[in-house]
C-alpha cells in the first residue's frame, strides 16, 4: 500500500492529514476498478449460504461502493490524531492479507485497493466499524449502534483471524449473540 510509504510513523499523525493521503490514493480508483471490485464481491458470495446470499451481496456491494464514494468526496475537517501503532498494525495486516492472496487465481487488485482504503478510512477517520450498521450476518444478526458504542455479532470469533479486519475494527462484540 503506497500509504505506508508516505506516512512518517515517528511523528503524530493528524486524522485530517491521513484523510488527505487516503483521498489522494482513492483519486486513482476509476469506474472500471469499482466494477471489478463489485464483480469480485458477487463472485465471492457464491460461497455464502443460500438464504443469506442476496442480503450479503446487496449489503456488501452497496456498502463498498458507498464508502469509496464517501471517501473521495469527504470534505469534513477531522480533529485529533490517530494511534500510530494501531494504524501501522492495521496497514501491516492489510499488506499481509494482500500478499497471501496475490498469487491466487481469484486475486482482484481493484477489490484489494478499495478494501484497504475503506478499511482505514472507516476505522481511523470516521471512527466507525468497517461493516456499516445494519450489515447482516448469518443467523439474522447484524452490526448495531446504541448511540454510544458499535456492536458486531462476529467480532470475538474473527478478531484473531488473519484474513479479517476485525482485529482493528472499533466495534465491540455483541454480547446478546
Amino acid at each position: 500500500m503506497k500509504l505506508m510509504d508516505k506516512i512518517d510513523f515517528n511523528r503524530e499523525i493528524r486524522r485530517e492529514n491521513l484523510l488527505i493521503s487516503l483521498k489522494n490514493e482513492a483519486a486513482s480508483i476509476n469506474l472500471a476498478d469499482i466494477m471489478q471490485a463489485s464483480l469480485y464481491l458477487q463472485e465471492d458470495a457464491k460461497y455464502v449460504q443460500h438464504g443469506y446470499r442476496e442480503k450479503f451481496v446487496e449489503s456488501y456491494v452497496k456498502g463498498f461502493l458507498n464508502r469509496i464514494r464517501e471517501l473521495k468526496g469527504d470534505k469534513n475537517k477531522y480533529k485529533g490524531y490517530v494511534d500510530n501503532e494501531e494504524l501501522l498494525d492495521a496497514l501491516n495486516l492489510l499488506k499481509d492479507q494482500e500478499s497471501q492472496v496475490a498469487d491466487q487465481d481469484l486475486f482482484n487488485p481493484s477489490f484489494f485497493k478499495i478494501y484497504k482504503l475503506i478499511s482505514i478510512y472507516t476505522t481511523f477517520i470516521l471512527e466507525e466499524p468497517i461493516h456499516p450498521v445494519g450489515t447482516p450476518f448469518p443467523g439474522g444478526f447484524e452490526v448495531k449502534y446504541d448511540e454510544k458504542q458499535y456492536y458486531c455479532p462476529v467480532k470475538e470469533k474473527q478478531k484473531d483471524n488473519p484474513g479479517a479486519v476485525c482485529g482493528f475494527c472499533i466495534a465491540e462484540q455483541d454480547e446478546s449473540v
